[in-house]
């Protein structure tokens, strides 16, 4: 009897846990106020880009939603300042499968706005097809349109600062790793033909350059008091289950009591953006840090140079404080994946 009295002990306790964890004690709890200060969150217009944005503009913010369908966003907009009260909230044009859309945006961000407090680089895609460039859908996207986008809007963030860079990965970068050869001769992060699983591994590539990416940037920003960070927004219902072939909730079903709703993934973004520690973040017990595992610094230095327009014969020592600047024109051409210049 006594055993059976503990074991039911044991399971409320257990339930209740999971309910203040994931359900109730899933919550920002910074109060901090925001106006005076802009954002960029891109992929906004749904999912958990709309939460974030719809929260930052609660908090007074210009929040700028950076999409690529004008019909969705707008109708974003409508939403967020209904929700919000506040009518700082724009959309601009954006389509990181182009390079030139990127560059267009930034031109246009850079001459209406005097200030940049928050780049949340939130997009992401899976199930491929090609760029306008011709890279895989996932690399060009996930990472080498936000990374362009990053190194055009730094000087801005460096003007605005203290500026915190925030870019949106997964803890599926665990399963990545990056080919280069096979980067360089195909433009993409895996060959063949396409399914589900080869769907997945290529977006654990993509989110494993997010990784690698953040770890670089961090390095060639220190000092500068734009800080910098990845995060997985963990387990979340949004629009990201058609990639996978789930045209309902049918992938999600089974986790759905352990799985944040969508609300509750934007946590992860905006309290990395708002908490003044800088390496590890703390919601309600839930632990929200920079994720380093795999962020190797010749890996991170190689994809950044690499994306750049510059082989490295051999890594230098102290590879992870390597000096080169990409916004400056030091590197000599190697099969560019990108001028880093506007």
């Amino acid at each position: 009897m006594s055993f059976l009295l503990t074991l039911l002990a044991a399971s409320v306790a257990f339930y209740f846990i999971i309910y203040y964890s994931f359900y109730r004690g899933l919550r920002c709890t910074s109060q901090a106020k925001l106006h005076g200060k802009t954002a960029i969150v891109t992929g906004s217009n749904t999912g958990i880009g709309k939460a974030t944005a719809l929260d930052l503009a609660k908090r007074g913010a210009r929040v700028i939603l950076a999409c690529r369908s004008r019909e969705r966003a707008e109708a974003a907009v409508y939403d967020i300042r209904r929700e919000s009260g506040n009518n700082q909230v724009l959309f601009m044009p954006l389509d990181l499968s182009s390079l030139q859309s990127v560059r267009d945006f930034v031109k246009t961000f850079l001459k209406t706005e005097p200030r940049l407090d928050f780049l949340i680089n939130n997009a992401g895609v899976m199930g491929g097809g090609r760029t306008q460039e011709g890279f895989g859908m996932e690399f060009g996207v996930n990472h080498l349109g936000h990374f362009l986008l990053t190194l055009l809007l730094l000087e801005r963030l460096k003007q605005s600062a203290p500026s915190r860079v925030v870019t949106v990965s997964s803890m599926v970068h665990l399963l990545g790793h990056i080919d280069f050869k096979l980067l360089e001769s195909t433009k993409d992060l895996v060959q063949g033909d396409r399914n589900t699983l080869k769907n997945l591994q290529v977006y654990a590539h993509s989110k494993l350059c997010n990784v690698l990416f953040t770890r670089e940037l961090a390095n060639r920003l220190e000092g500068t008091n734009v800080s910098c960070f990845c995060l997985h927004p963990g387990l979340v219902q949004t629009e990201m289950g058609r990639y996978l072939g789930c045209a309902d909730d049918s992938c999600f079903y089974s986790v759905e009591s352990c799985s944040s709703w969508t609300q509750k993934g934007a946590l992860r973004p905006l309290c990395t953006a708002l908490f003044r520690r800088d390496w590890s973040l703390s919601v309600a017990g839930t632990s929200l840090t920079v994720l380093w595992h795999k962020c190797l610094p010749k890996e991170g230095t190689t994809l950044w140079l690499r994306n750049c327009g510059r082989r490295i014969k051999k890594m230098p020592s102290g590879a992870l404080f390597f000096p080169a600047v990409c916004l400056s024109s030091l590197f000599s051409p190697f099969h560019p994946v990108l001028s880093c210049k506007a």
